[in-house]
């Protein structure tokens, strides 16, 4: 089978978040798994150079975008099994940051519209074209609606994967002429309408051949009003192709008994590396170190999203405790003006640092016993999956992605298998609870604690099942 992967981003060249993590690692266990598997991405002037030293010119050529005639250099590298494919141009992509300009609409326009123009020239046709968020959203409709006379796509399948449904690239109207070339019709009849806008997230949940979403649970709830930032009722007309797919975490990267960023290693069958840990992460920061004490961890954009308005509200109630908590992160200058507040009102059971170090991460992720992550929702998470691979307990509001992977221990209930916390209803109640349950077996309950944590480590959260799912999905696409 042969798959090309289109996204904005991709690690380790350039990445804001999940969909960069993603796109490296769902097409790298692909192509580990016998398929020809090539991704193709913006060429970015920010990528380190490193890369740019070993990617080898391909061919060049001109893309329409509307009545402009724009250069687009085709660029290669052949890296762990996948082939890459940057398409360049300066004007679009020579900038400081991947998002968040005017015309970010053109930018990916020219993208879109450069991926399937160029593609009979890339050697590389596909079986399956996989889409990624909005900013790829339009190509699927591109194969129907502009591409569709052509023979040479016929028989492209495709699937559009929702990472977070929150950013649909609403656009102006005049972006179907005036840059992809096509007609109104499809703007004047409501297909990829939304509002007064042309809407890339939607065009791409009606034209792909299949929509999945990156947790059973979030496919769930972005098919309600709550959660699915207006395309809800989009998303239960067409739910007989939606379907949701947890993301995985590399294994190899994060692994307790090789990760080269820790000092000290250990397993689900001897913790004592685990204490150790905890001990030189209280070292590190400046607590005191305290075998007994509950030591949180936060590792985050502290944002909306994920729930920090709702942690800063608690914090006079948790400091209050006998707990340490340490927080590693940047986000919004109110979130971070009100934990450094606090961090320096109790310097000796909260440490912050505003920032965000690989090393220190994976040293937080080993060392604590619990990891806050209440977010407000959540597509899927990594960060709680990473906790548990060290055998770091997550508290999360049981929404997304946190719901499928984190079975919550509640006090009085059957626990068997339980690998962390949890609470149900987004308020400061709830976040109380479920850090009171968590604390409180730590330090009464150390032999229930360690249950938990040998059953979090067990848990299979690696791409290789993962792909296999996907490659399920290419398969029903195709014998379709």
């Amino acid at each position: 089978m042969k798959i090309l992967f289109a996204a904005a981003e991709a690690a380790p060249f350039f990445k804001t978040g999940g969909l960069g993590d993603v796109a490296y690692a769902l097409p790298k266990e692909l192509a580990r798994q016998g398929h020809e598997v090539a991704v193709i991405l913006p060429y970015f002037s920010k990528m380190p150079e490193r890369f740019k030293e070993v990617i080898a010119d391909d061919f060049y050529d001109f893309v329409q975008v509307g009545w402009r005639r724009q250069y687009v250099g085709v660029k290669k590298l052949k890296q762990e099994g996948v082939l890459y494919y940057f398409l360049d141009n300066e004007f679009y992509f020579g900038r400081h940051e991947l998002y968040g300009y005017y015309d970010d609409g053109e930018r990916w326009a020219f993208f879109s519209l450069a991926v399937l123009a160029l593609m009979k020239q890339l050697a590389f046709k596909p079986d399956v074209l996989h889409v990624n968020d909005f900013h790829t959203a339009m190509m699927p409709f591109l194969l129907k609606e502009k591409f569709g006379g052509d023979p040479y796509y016929d028989s492209i399948k495709t699937i559009l994967t929702i990472h977070n449904i929150e950013f649909q690239g609403a656009m102006d109207p005049n972006v179907l002429p005036d840059l992809f070339g096509v007609g109104m019709e499809r703007f004047y009849d409501g297909t990829v309408r939304m509002g007064s806008a042309v809407n890339f997230l939607k065009a791409g949940i009606f034209y792909a051949d299949l929509v999945n979403t990156v947790s059973p649970t979030y496919a769930k709830e972005i098919q309600t009003p709550a959660f699915g930032w207006g395309l809800d009722g989009i998303l239960r007309l067409v739910d007989f192709k939606l379907s949701g797919i947890l993301n995985g975490i590399d294994y190899t990267v994060n692994n307790p008994e090789t990760d080269p960023k820790l000092p000290e290693h250990f397993s689900s069958k001897n913790l004592a590396g685990k204490a150790r840990l905890k001990a030189a992460l209280q070292k590190k920061v400046g607590l005191p170190v305290d075998k007994q004490v509950p030591l949180i961890g936060i590792v985050s954009r502290l944002t909306l999203q994920k729930g920090f308005d709702l942690v800063l509200q608690n914090l006079p109630i948790l400091l209050a405790q006998d707990v340490q908590l340490v927080v590693l992160g940047t986000g919004m200058p109110e979130l971070e003006h009100g934990f450094s507040y606090y961090a320096e009102k109790y310097p000796e059971k909260f440490k912050l640092n505003l920032a965000f170090d690989v090393r220190f991460a994976q040293e937080i992720y080993a060392g604590a016993d619990l990891f806050l992550m209440p977010s407000a929702f959540e597509p899927c998470g990594l960060s709680q999956m990473i906790a548990m691979r060290y055998g770091t307990l997550p508290i999360v509001h049981a929404v997304g992605g946190l719901k499928d992977t984190v079975k919550g221990f509640h006090p009085h209930q059957e626990n068997t298998g339980a690998t962390g916390f949890s609470f149900e209803v987004f308020n400061e109640e709830g976040l109380n609870y479920a850090l009171n349950v968590a604390t409180n077996l730590v330090w009464n309950d150390p032999a229930s604690i360690v249950t938990l944590q040998k059953n979090a480590m067990a848990q299979d959260f690696s791409w290789e099942s993962k792909a296999a799912l996907y490659i399920d999905l290419y398969q029903q696409l195709l014998h379709n």
